[in-house]
């Protein structure tokens, strides 16, 4: 197994983005990230056994994610009359991922950590409900509510764009 510095030199760059697309907030990714790190140092001796310990910590960072997101929803209540305008479509690759990483914001927790292991980590439908821990069938039922909607929420166009492209 590899030493717990060795791991996080080697992983910590691609860890940090699964914890900002999870969050959608680099403070709080950086927050996310640091708390899982501590999780899983604390646990490193135990996981010996195990080859690969990405999946564990991954695991970490999207349940840490998670239930910061349900504590400040309990603090925080936004009333709007009306809703924003959506913006005309984005004309370069870096103003999609802008309007994209704007659209993951806005999901709800679990649906947005769907989306990210299953589009931006590129994990299977089976590997993403590891590291949820929950069913296929759950993955499969939140990816398609998380897809319809940022439907709603950047445009019908912007997300084909952007499953085609996974």
């Amino acid at each position: 197994m590899t030493p717990f510095p060795e791991f996080v030199a080697a992983r910590g760059t691609s860890l940090l983005r699964l914890a900002y697309l999870s969050c959608g907030s680099a403070d709080d990714a950086e927050d996310v990230l640091q708390t899982a790190l501590e999780r899983a140092y604390r646990h490193w001796s135990r996981m010996r056994s195990e080859s690969d310990p990405e999946p564990y910590v991954r695991r970490i960072i999207v349940n840490t994610a998670i239930s910061r997101a349900r504590r400040r929803a309990l603090l925080r209540i936004v009333p709007t009359g009306t809703l924003p305008d959506h913006p005309a479509p984005p004309a370069s690759g870096v103003e999609l991922r802008q309007v994209l990483v704007d659209g993951l914001r806005r999901l709800p927790p679990r649906q947005r950590a769907v989306l990210v292991l299953r589009y931006w980590e590129d994990l299977t439908e089976t590997q993403t409900a590891a590291v949820m821990g929950c069913s296929v069938g759950t993955v499969k039922s939140q990816s398609s509510k998380a897809l319809a909607r940022l439907r709603v929420l950047i445009g019908d166009e912007l997300v084909e764009g952007v499953t085609a492209d996974a």
